[in-house]
């Protein structure tokens, strides 16, 4: 996807009046502590993305990479979802990814406790012809293994539910039930699913009455807009006042991320989705 060039500040308020707050103040708050995550603005100088957070009133950035984690925090930004010690195809599912992955942790948990980040993300991995039900019980048993690393730092682990239907052919954790079904054998609270909107829209559907039932097991959120994972403007068919709403209704204080490839001017798409989700 062709990412065009970021636009300064006082550009996109000259653009998009209304979007940015005057006299550089932050942004006005609603419910929802939104970040947004650094992949879909990888052309964006970290210093220049960071300081229009701030503007827009963005709280955190997702999935930055180490070496620009002091960038991060120097804007006074939150560090979400910070890189993990497995990969979207090779993950926690095969019992022979334990040990590393859980020697990987403990450097990666300590390096996430100096930063003060929030949460740390891991994955499932794909099936290959595994069982759902023996993916599960392996799962369980590698956050078991990791997970009290994370609660002596007071760092959340988040689990990603992600399509295997376009996007991650094969993906294991791709459904919310598989989901939570492993959420509640581990039963830490410093172990949750990362809903990614977008990609349940895929495989499900139905995702307010999805989230409502199982807000417990849920520690973070990514949006993006279905078809496409752009912008989550009315061009596409998810409605992100009502699922915003409805997230913020459960009494969620966790953060909620944009993590949608923009198709416009970054900035702008950027603006008008913090707008969309402030409720």
């Amino acid at each position: 996807m062709e990412r065009r060039h970021f636009l300064s500040s006082a550009g996109l308020a000259a653009a998009v009046p209304g979007l940015l707050p005057a006299q550089g103040g932050a942004a006005a708050k609603g419910r929802l502590k939104q970040a947004v995550c650094r992949w879909c603005y990888g052309k964006t100088p970290i210093d220049d993305l960071a300081a229009a957070c701030v503007k827009l009133g963005i709280e955190a950035i997702d999935l930055v990479d180490p070496k620009e984690w002091d960038a991060v925090r120097k804007h006074g930004l939150k560090l979400t979802v910070v890189p993990g010690p497995t990969s979207i195809p090779n993950g926690l599912n095969r019992k022979e990814n334990h040990e590393a992955a859980e020697q990987k942790f403990r450097t990666m948990i300590e390096d996430a406790a100096r930063a003060q980040a929030h949460s740390i993300i891991v994955f499932s991995g794909n099936r290959r012809g595994m069982s759902d039900q023996e993916g599960a019980e392996n799962c369980v048993i590698g956050l078991n293994r990791i997970k009290k690393y994370a609660e002596d730092k007071g760092i959340l682990i988040v689990m990603e539910l992600l399509n295997s239907k376009v996007d991650h052919k094969d993906y294991m954790c791709d459904r919310t039930p598989w989901g939570v079904a492993v959420m509640k054998e581990v039963n830490s609270p410093y172990v949750k699913l990362l809903y990614d909107i977008y990609h349940m829209q895929i495989m499900e559907g139905d995702i307010i009455r999805t989230i409502r039932e199982h807000q417990q097991w849920i520690g973070h959120y990514h949006t993006g807009g279905n078809p496409g994972r752009n912008e989550i403007d009315e061009g596409q068919e998810i409605y992100y006042p009502a699922v915003a709403r409805a997230i913020a209704d459960t009494g969620y204080s966790g953060y909620f991320a944009h993590e949608f490839i923009p198709r416009r001017e970054p900035l702008v798409s950027l603006a008008e989705a913090v707008k969309i989700c402030t409720v």
